[in-house]
């Protein structure tokens, strides 16, 4: 299911689709931008590729500009929301486009969409020197909730 807004759009990434961009296997119809994946998405790529199906809204997707659909970045989930309703989730994007608003849009985005699909809650942390992530959180609504060593941790209600 591909989500979209007026800053960013945001395709499902599939197991088979994430060995491809491990691979650098691209595709005509990928259309991946030069820097993508960056190096803190290959760890969750991994995972993804290792999977049998992704049949989930909790997924992860590709970030797109919505004028020429490049990929610039990711976003995805760490599963589906626990018993409590909570969903976990973490972004990114290629350090070309990064202070344009996408990445404030695409965690909206997948936060709206996780509500949709039952999530209450929504968490994410982030390195405590990384003020531009730190930001971004905030602007999507998150709150700072405690730290774990050199991570901030943040969540938000839903809905």
């Amino acid at each position: 299911m591909t989500l979209e807004n007026s800053h960013v759009v945001l395709t499902p990434i599939d197991p088979a689709t994430a060995r491809r961009i491990i691979a650098r296997d691209e595709r005509e119809e990928d259309n991946w931008h030069p820097d993508y994946p960056f190096a803190d998405e290959l760890g969750p790529l991994r995972g993804l590729a290792r999977s049998e199906s992704a049949d989930t809204p909790f997924t992860m997707y590709a970030i797109r500009l919505p004028r020429t659909r490049t990929a610039v970045g990711g976003i995805g989930f760490f599963g589906p929301p626990d018993e409590s309703g909570l969903v976990e989730f973490g972004y990114g994007l290629i350090p070309a486009v990064r202070g344009q608003g996408l990445a404030t849009a695409a965690v909206l985005l997948a936060l709206e969409h996780a509500q949709h699909w039952g999530a209450t809650r929504a968490r994410a942390d982030t390195d405590a020197d990384n003020l531009a992530s730190r930001r971004v959180l905030e602007k999507a609504g998150l709150r700072e909730v405690g730290r774990n060593g050199s991570l901030v941790l943040f969540e938000t209600p839903l809905g």
